[in-house]
């Protein structure tokens, strides 16, 4: 595969999987659906993982890998795509640690657990302090210490495992951009030495 579709092929993933983020987390702030005071909210929801990290850290270079995609500067000929690619390097760059923090922080959300209302009526963390707190995850009986909000936990689990899948995937995907684009400006876009008539993809 020619180095300037892999580069679109990417950046076209990517740019969904920053809304997907952008979404998860903001679900993140609003349990069940229901709009909570501020102190009752998890913390890694406000820490904005998915927004910042997975989102809006990976639109940059999600869109500079789209871009690199396409013709270069100078067409076909010349330069070539060199110029687009370079800036996808440093994009894709940035990206990984974007994806870094949404990875650490929707990992710490899974296993902290959620902020919940217990039965000592105080808002308060009830997974985390406990032997083996990752135990929560697949012991439905242990979710029976969240009163409020309803299905808290179930909402948390499923949240924070989108974005710390996503983010994962934003890594690697950034990764090999990092990579590939390094390779589009060493030696240029094979398409080049072909017709364009499709417009670079």
């Amino acid at each position: 595969m020619c180095t300037g579709k892999c580069s679109r092929l990417i950046g076209l993933v990517l740019i969904p999987a920053a809304f997907a983020c952008i979404i998860a987390n903001l679900l993140l702030l609003f349990p069940n659906a229901k709009s909570l005071d501020s102190n009752h909210i998890t913390l890694q929801a406000w820490l904005m993982g998915g927004i910042v990290g997975g989102g809006l850290f990976m639109l940059c270079p999600g869109c500079s890998a789209v871009r690199a995609g396409g013709k270069g500067c100078c067409g076909a000929g010349c330069c070539g795509n060199r110029c687009r690619m370079l800036n996808s390097v440093f994009s894709s760059a940035f990206g990984v640690l974007g994806g870094l923090y949404c990875v650490s922080v929707s990992s710490a959300g899974l296993a902290n657990g959620p902020k919940c209302l217990t039965a000592n009526n105080t808002w308060e963390y009830p997974f985390q302090d406990t032997p083996g707190n990752g135990s929560y995850l697949v012991n439905k009986d242990m979710w029976e210490k969240c009163l409020e909000p309803k299905n808290i936990v179930l909402w948390n689990i499923v949240l924070f495992s989108i974005l710390l899948g996503l983010g994962v995937l934003e890594v690697i995907l950034c990764g090999i951009q990092v990579f590939n684009a390094c390779l589009g400006c060493v030696c240029g876009d094979c398409r080049k030495r072909r017709n364009d008539d499709d417009g670079g993809l």
